[in-house]
């Protein structure tokens, strides 16, 4: 069975730091993309960020393009995501998600975690 499980969501101050961790299980990593995509309410699902694990490269929504930093801990089948500089606009569910092949934005990503709440307070 595929399931990507998300952690590390919470509370923090603008201008503060939160790390999430999604972890994967149930396909081969190294053939997926694995990645983030968040929703706040009243807005649409926006992609955040995904790491391509066959070669490591990145892609970056454009509202968190650097503050934000995607890595993969291969030998973990886990995918990390320290967000920097927080601000009360990244208050959203974050939603790891995995798709075969390298990172788009184009993607439907077949799979989906059960999110993580991540809040921003001024």
């Amino acid at each position: 069975e595929v399931q990507v499980v998300e952690s590390g969501g919470g509370l923090v101050q603008a201008g503060g730091s939160l790390t999430l961790s999604c972890t994967a299980s149930g396909f081969t990593f190294d053939d997926y993309g694995i990645g983030w995509f968040r929703q706040a309410p009243g807005k649409e699902r926006e992609g955040v960020a995904c790491i391509s694990s066959s070669d490591g490269s990145a892609i970056y929504g454009d509202s968190v393009r650097g503050r934000f930093t995607i890595s993969s801990a291969g030998a973990k089948n886990t995918v990390r995501l320290q967000m920097d500089s927080l601000e009360p606009t990244d208050t959203a569910v974050y939603y790891c998600v995995a798709e075969y092949g390298p990172c788009s934005w184009d993607s439907t990503y077949d799979y989906w975690g059960q999110g993580t709440q991540v809040t921003v307070s001024a």
